[in-house]
């Protein structure tokens, strides 16, 4: 019996940490993709080819699990799911995507990383319109999202404006200075222009966010629904790629063992692939804000990681920006935890009312069809 009560302490710590869990374990994937990413871009690689090739592997790595996995669950395709399946193509692995690794050209891995935390404040913004966040302004928990959005979003601009002295973390500023060169004038003079490319990058995946939620809500089976976005933009990517590149013969297409091959691989299996999986998985748990809320563990991830393999410089602007976009997910984080607590009593207390009404019911029953003495 003990034991009995043990798994089930365990099923239930299970149950409220696995979100937490899934989004943390996703942030140490999803910064690998800033790393390659911009690695590969410094090489020379075409972004548009770049992304093709990423949501083709994770295409070609996803389908025989989705077959094999969810074979007996998969629900059968509709129309309308079908054009949410190709705009969400469209939304993050063409549009997001592309002006990602734009903003990633003029900046860095480490500066795209905490800018695109303002995806979350404008998730929040799109989720309110759309209906699926409800704001109370006299609740504390609404309000604490509501600025928290503010602060995030007061951070990316902070972050756009101001870049102030820079230093590195692992490497000495000579070394930097040599291996960064080009790159680190070029995020100097076109820093806001990167920013302005990573904001409406973020744009598109906040609404590619929202639309996922909905579309997983129709279509459960996350693991064939990853697999069919990472198809639309293999598609989509496809035509984009073969337009900017009409010009350039075969040359930007050819991939070897290096990492023109790894960095898509990666980037495609990881944080396109087993990311739309993750996030389905918690937007059925706790929704679109709640997944996008976690994003300053990926950036600290990168910082650190980009100084060391890229030898990309910290600015102070960064740092400052950085700091107060946490303050402000953690007011966010703070409010949506208190709104499932919240969501969890009413849900105990609907429970109990059935239970309730039928067993006065019964007694009703039972006084009205006593025989009279």
């Amino acid at each position: 019996m003990s034991s009995e009560n043990e798994c089930g302490k365990l099923g239930l710590i299970w149950r409220k940490t696995k979100p937490y869990l899934l989004m943390i374990g996703l942030q140490f994937g999803m910064a690998g993709n800033y790393i390659f990413g911009k690695d590969v871009l410094n090489h020379g690689m075409s972004r548009f080819v770049f992304i093709f090739y990423r949501n083709a592997m994770a295409t070609l790595v996803l389908a025989p699990f989705a077959l094999i996995i969810e074979r007996k669950r998969r629900p059968k395709m509709t129309l309308p799911v079908f054009l949410q399946i190709m705009i969400l193509g469209l939304l993050e692995p063409v549009l997001n995507q592309s002006f990602a690794y734009l903003g990633m050209k003029y900046t860095s891995a480490s500066f795209t990383s905490a800018i695109t935390n303002a995806a979350p404040s404008i998730t929040f913004v799109l989720a309110v319109l759309t209906g699926l966040e409800r704001v109370k302004i006299r609740d504390v928990r609404s309000q604490a999202k509501v600025i928290g959005t503010l602060v995030t979003f007061g951070g990316a601009v902070a972050m756009a404006l101001y870049k102030g002295p820079g230093f590195n973390i692992f490497h000495s500023a000579a070394a930097t200075t040599q291996n960064n060169g080009d790159a680190g004038l070029a995020s100097h003079k076109h820093q806001t222009v990167g920013a302005l490319y990573i904001l409406i990058g973020c744009v598109a995946l906040s609404s590619f966010y929202i639309l996922q939620s909905i579309t997983v809500a129709k279509y459960r089976a996350e693991l064939s629904l990853a697999t069919w976005i990472c198809m639309a933009g293999t598609l989509q990517t496809t035509i984009v790629a073969l337009v900017a590149e009409r010009h350039s013969g075969s040359k930007p297409w050819a991939i070897g063992w290096d990492m023109r091959l790894f960095a898509p691989l990666y980037t495609g299996v990881v944080s396109s692939g087993i990311a739309y999986y993750i996030q389905g998985l918690v937007m059925k748990m706790r929704g679109p804000v709640f997944t996008t809320a976690f994003n300053p563990l990926c950036m600290v991830i990168v910082a650190a990681l980009g100084s060391f393999f890229l030898r990309e410089r910290v600015y102070l602007g960064s740092i400052i920006g950085s700091i107060i976009i946490t303050l402000g997910l953690y007011s966010v984080v703070w409010g949506k935890a208190k709104d499932h607590k919240h969501e969890e009593a009413d849900e105990d207390t609907n429970k109990s009312l059935p239970i309730t009404t039928t067993a006065a019911a019964n007694d009703d029953s039972s006084t009205t069809n006593k025989p009279s003495s």
